[in-house]
C-alpha cells in the first residue's frame, strides 16, 4: 500500500498568519495553482481512493487534484486539523495581549496546555494515531491519496514511523508538494517528503 500525502493549498488564513484549525478559510489564487500543480504531478499515479478532511480547503484541494478523474472520495473527520478553540482565526500577536497568560503557558507546554474551548494536542494526537492504526490494518496494495493539513500529516508520518507524537516537527509539510509512505505488512517507510516532481512509475530493469 502507498499513501500519497498532500497538504491543502495556501489559504487566506495562512497568508495572514492566523490560527486556522476547525475554521473555514478559502484557498488563495496561489493555493488553487498549487493544488492544480500537484494534480499534474500525481496524474500518472493509479489512485484507488481518496481520503479527505471534512474542511472546505482540503475538499477544494482534492477536487483540483483529481479534476475529471473518477475516483471515490471519502470524508474522514480524523484528518481534520487540530481545533484551536477561542484562538481560531486570530494572530499570535493578538493572543499575546488578549490572552497573555494562557498563550504563554501554551507556548511553554504545547503538548498539555489546551486553548480555551479547543481540542488540545493530546486528543488531536490520539485521533490521528487512531487513523494511522486503521490504515496500517487495512493491508492490500491500494494507492490512497490523503488530503489534509500540516499538523495532521506531520503527525501521521511520525505515527506511521512509530515515533513519539512530539516528533511531528521533524516533518514540515509544504503546500504545492506531495509526500509518499509505503506500507508493507504493517511496516511503514517514508519514500519521499515534499516532492515537486511529476511521479513516474519505476520500470523493471532487464539485463540484455
Amino acid at each position: 500500500m502507498t499513501l500519497w500525502l498532500v497538504r491543502h493549498g495556501q489559504t487566506h488564513a495562512n497568508l495572514a498568519g492566523l490560527y486556522s484549525g476547525a475554521s473555514e478559510t478559502e484557498l488563495t489564487g496561489t493555493g488553487i495553482i498549487q493544488a492544480q500543480a500537484v494534480g499534474k504531478m500525481l496524474a500518472s499515479v493509479p489512485l484507488d481512493r481518496v481520503l479527505c478532511s471534512e474542511l472546505g480547503r482540503a475538499k477544494h484541494t482534492a477536487k483540483l487534484i483529481l479534476q475529471q478523474r473518477d475516483i471515490p472520495v471519502a470524508i474522514e473527520p480524523r484528518l481534520n486539523e487540530m481545533n484551536f478553540g477561542d484562538w481560531e482565526m486570530r494572530h499570535h500577536s493578538e493572543l499575546k495581549l488578549a490572552d497573555a497568560e494562557n498563550y504563554a503557558a501554551w507556548c511553554q507546554d504545547w503538548q498539555n496546555v489546551i486553548p480555551g474551548n479547543g481540542e488540545g494536542f493530546q486528543l488531536f494526537a490520539q485521533r490521528v494515531a487512531s487513523f494511522s492504526e486503521s490504515i496500517k490494518q487495512t493491508g492490500g496494495e491500494e494507492n490512497i491519496l490523503i488530503v489534509s493539513h500540516q499538523g495532521v500529516l506531520s503527525l501521521l508520518i511520525a505515527s506511521m514511523l512509530n515515533m513519539p507524537a512530539a516528533s511531528l516537527w521533524h516533518f514540515l509539510i509544504e503546500q504545492g508538494a506531495w509526500s509518499a509512505i509505503d506500507i508493507h505488512e504493517g511496516f511503514a517507510t517514508l519514500r519521499t517528503l515534499n516532492n515537486r516532481a511529476e511521479y513516474q512509475a519505476l520500470t523493471p530493469h532487464h539485463e540484455s
